[in-house]
């Protein structure tokens, strides 16, 4: 008989980077790596079970007794600024805001090329790929609807860029997919970043070096605004650049 599993995720003491917290949310800088909430293959060790044990019995119970607070989810990979809620109305006053795309949300990525424009819109159904269930897909027929507006803050050369993209909406794996539709996927990533070899065959020894350590996709959610869900006040928040994407910006400069 396998071991009994907890049906409730547990408390457990992880450190967590709190960025703004009152009686009704908590703002976090989730660190790439760390999974959002229980699911196959994580059953523990998750921000869930990090906020359990940060903020006791008090996280909304609306999310399911797996997802306990979670209004909004970042990819495993993905760094960043999230807002959990910790009562059933500031749950609510949340998930409207995410529901109706009228929270501010900005990410920095590092890609491979350079998108042309160097300014605009990217829209597309997002859906599962007819070919790999596994991956996310832009698709001519079915899927939901997503838009993301982008512009590039740096391109080193012709090889790579760093690119400020904004949510209109929150699909699955949203940026990863429409930068790759473009013909830019992001460095770094795991299941979308195949594209990107050729270019980083350009790179010499130590930049490849810098880019290969790197373990996950070069994205980072660095701005969030919303209004609060009680006081109705217009909170927003702003990460500072991670340490990762300094590290291979600097490699890139060299190109």
């Amino acid at each position: 008989m396998p071991p009994a599993v907890a049906a409730e995720p547990i408390p457990q003491d992880i450190a967590l980077d709190v960025v703004y917290e009152d009686a009704d949310l908590i703002v976090i800088n989730k660190p790439p790596g760390l999974v959002v909430h229980p699911a196959a293959g994580n059953a523990d060790g998750t921000l869930v079970n990090a906020l359990l044990a940060h903020c006791g019995a008090s996280l909304s119970g609306i999310g399911g007794v797996a997802r306990p607070g979670i209004v909004h989810r970042l990819d495993k990979g993905t760094g960043g600024l999230m807002v959990a809620a910790k009562n059933d109305a500031a749950h609510e006053g949340l998930s409207r805001q995410f529901a109706d795309h009228s929270l501010d949300r900005a990410y920095m990525a590092l890609v491979w090329g350079v998108p042309n424009p160097l300014k605009g819109e990217i829209e597309g159904q997002i859906g599962r790929s007819p070919q790999n269930r596994k991956k996310m897909a832009v698709l001519e027929r079915g899927g939901k609807y997503a838009l993301t507006r982008y512009k590039v803050l740096k391109a080193f050369g012709t090889v790579a860029s760093l690119v400020e993209c904004r949510l209109a909406t929150g699909r699955t794996h949203q940026i990863r997919v429409h930068m790759t539709s473009i013909g830019c996927p992001l460095i770094g990533d795991p299941v979308y970043g195949g594209s990107g070899r050729s270019k980083r065959n350009l790179l010499d020894a130590e930049a490849r070096l810098c880019v290969d350590k790197l373990d996950h996709q070069a994205l980072f959610a660095y701005e969030i605004g919303f209004l609060h869900p009680k006081t109705q006040e217009k909170l927003f928040f702003r990460a500072e650049k991670p340490l990762f994407i300094i590290e291979i910006e600097s490699e890139l400069e060299r190109v």
